[in-house]
């Protein structure tokens, strides 16, 4: 039977939609993260898995508040009971891919411990965290640990993987570490360990507004997306190009007006609070785990005025500044914040991930050789005494040369709003391709 052209063309559209919504044969992902964490740490990791054929729906993140595990733990274990069963319904999958970084190896570790808990999943990752005398709950283990210092531990009869030369945030982030999990998980090479990037009209973005460390949604809050100018990082337009109503779970998108390769602004706002403004580099393909974290309990160290920029920049890639010519450089209107003192990575668990640069006591002189209370003893975070002038209304410039290859060096350029109203956040790549 011959079969007109519009006919062909309507079972066309019915094999493309049949397609999208296909099952195809991949166990879903789910990602826990450790201490002072969140979801974020698996952005790029996420961002692969699609670049090599996973759905997003398929790639899933679990979090809580890490700061009271020890109270929370069952909430959070049951937490994950129903996170598994939703995606074992969505999918027609009978087990998940699950993995536990840092902290999240104990959470992981724990529920493995019950038999009918780790029957629900075909692999585990443990990134650089608790070592075990077997693998958990008898399910096969893949153990990355960090290779910048030895291995302090291990899973007796686990696939143990030390990356060499990688810092224990970076151990879960890096290209070298999605292999592995990739080959455990499918038994055979990733096609590709980076991130592809997607037509820019296919891009789109979502995820979460939240109180951080605590991982709760800023019920009340409104987020507004702006395409700003490159160059300055000045917004483009009178209007936001998207505005979203931020509900108690946080969630927001996917929106689909964000395109790949321009520069945006998240701007979160509250009554009566000052406004985050968040600043990415251009989104190679579509990256559903966006987390606009507001760290609340550091915003009274923060000295605020008319006069000065308070900007925060953060990297799922340890900032180094001890590392000799092979360091980080973090240059903000010049000044290179990155030394031995306020980056260290030479000590176990050292590094910062998220970097406060401020004018410390208001005065307007800098002194970015020493670290600032109270972020000397806070894991992954840091801070300098930093004077970046908001007046005149301009654009602060921030450089960054990861692990001193200058091949690979990258601006963000940002609005310099005043640290008495607004806050700055750049969030820059962890990787580098």
């Amino acid at each position: 039977m011959r079969m007109t052209r519009d006919a062909l063309v309507v079972l066309g559209i019915l094999f493309v939609a049949a397609a999208a919504h296909a099952k195809p044969d991949l166990d879903p992902i789910i990602f826990v993260h450790g201490g002072s964490g969140s979801g974020a740490q698996f952005e790029s990791q996420a961002m692969r898995f699609a670049s090599n054929g996973y759905p997003h729906r398929y790639i899933a993140v679990l979090e809580y508040d890490s700061s009271s595990i020890g109270t929370i733990l069952p909430a959070v274990l049951a937490e994950l009971d129903a996170l598994i069963a939703r995606l074992q319904a969505e999918t027609g999958r009978e087990q998940v891919d699950l993995l536990g970084h840092s902290l999240g190896t104990f959470v992981s570790q724990t529920y493995l411990s019950t038999p009918a808990r780790a029957a629900n999943v075909a692999h585990y990752v443990n990134i650089d965290g608790a070592g075990a005398g077997a693998p958990p709950g008898g399910v096969p283990t893949l153990a990355l640990w960090a290779g910048a210092s030895p291995p302090i531990d291990a899973i007796v009869g686990a696939l143990n993987v030390t990356l060499p030369g990688q810092e224990h945030i970076e151990c879960a982030t890096s290209a070298e570490a999605f292999f592995e999990m990739y080959h455990f998980f499918r038994g055979e090479a990733p096609a590709t360990t980076d991130i592809l990037p997607e037509p820019p009209g296919q891009v789109s973005v979502a995820g979460r507004v939240d109180f951080f460390p605590q991982n709760t949604g800023i019920a009340g809050a409104t987020l507004e997306i702006w395409e700003v100018d490159g160059a300055t990082g000045f917004r483009k337009a009178a209007a936001p190009l998207a505005t979203r109503l931020i509900d108690a779970t946080g969630n927001f998108g996917p929106i689909d007006e964000v395109k790949g390769g321009k520069h945006y602004e998240f701007a979160v706002l509250r009554d009566a609070q000052v406004g985050i403004h968040y600043f990415y580099e251009p989104f190679l393909r579509s990256d559903h785990l966006l987390r606009l974290n507001v760290a609340q309990g550091l915003a009274p160290f923060i000295d605020a005025s008319d006069d000065d920029v308070a900007l925060t920049v953060t990297r799922f890639k340890e900032l180094c500044g001890d590392l000799g010519a092979g360091s980080d450089v973090l240059s903000i209107n010049g000044t290179d914040v990155l030394n031995p003192t306020t980056a260290s990575c030479a000590t176990v668990g050292g590094g910062t991930a998220a970097f406060f640069a401020f004018d410390d006591n208001s005065d307007g002189i800098s002194n970015v050789t020493s670290v600032p209370f109270p972020f000397g003893p806070l894991a992954f975070l840091s801070a300098a005494d930093l004077f970046i002038p908001a007046d005149p209304p301009g654009t602060v410039s921030v450089v960054t040369v990861p692990r001193g290859d200058a091949s690979a060096t990258r601006t963000v350029n940002v609005p310099n709003l005043p640290s008495s109203t607004d806050r700055v956040v750049v969030q820059l790549n962890d990787f580098e391709q």
